[in-house]
């Protein structure tokens, strides 16, 4: 086990790191704990810890709900670029259904590459089966209820939801512009 330090307001603290894993311990000592938990939470996120449990249920809640929210942006793009493109093979002249949904997948995907796309989070995923996590120092938590986090390669993922959005946004402008300039 080796320990890191931690800057924070209140001077140097240290954090639990055990082999890629950083516990962010619920450890009340002053008014800003709260704080300090979210500037670990933003260090471990910064440099890529493979493994994070949090042990603050507010602090691991927020992150687990925004990391869904991007998921959310993520499979709605994909889904309804899918429906769209379908849809527009299926039928071609029926535009009330193809171009409502790709005007859904291209806002979904512009959101979620303004919103989440530089964000450290995005990379991490909540991780509910205890059996696919590495062996974690759950032993010494103060929590039952910890919130792990575990590092994924996303970068097929947005490859995948960038093209089927842009495919789907350029068939409807193409229909478009086939309808009414053509």
């Amino acid at each position: 086990m080796d320990l890191v330090h931690v800057a924070s307001s209140q001077g140097p603290k240290e954090c639990t790191v055990i082999r890629d894993c950083t516990v962010i311990r619920e450890i009340y000592e002053h008014e800003s704990s709260q704080e300090e938990f979210e500037v670990e939470l933003d260090q471990a996120l910064e440099a890529g810890v493979k493994t994070i449990v949090i042990e603050p249920s507010k602090l691991g809640d927020e992150a687990a709900r925004w990391i869904m929210c991007g998921n959310c942006l993520h499979k709605t793009a994909v889904l309804s670029g899918v429906g769209s493109l379908v849809c527009a093979g299926v039928w071609p002249d029926r535009g009330e259904f193809f171009m409502p949904l790709g005007f859904v997948s291209v806002m979904c995907a512009g959101v979620y590459a303004i919103s989440w796309q530089f964000d450290p989070c995005c990379k991490y995923q909540v991780e509910t089966n205890m059996n696919k996590v590495p062996k974690l120092p759950l032993h010494s938590l103060t929590t039952t209820t910890p919130v792990i986090l575990v590092r994924k390669d996303d970068s097929r993922r947005k490859f995948l939801h960038n093209t089927v959005s842009l495919i789907a946004g350029a068939v409807c402008a193409y229909k478009l512009y086939k309808w009414y300039f053509v």
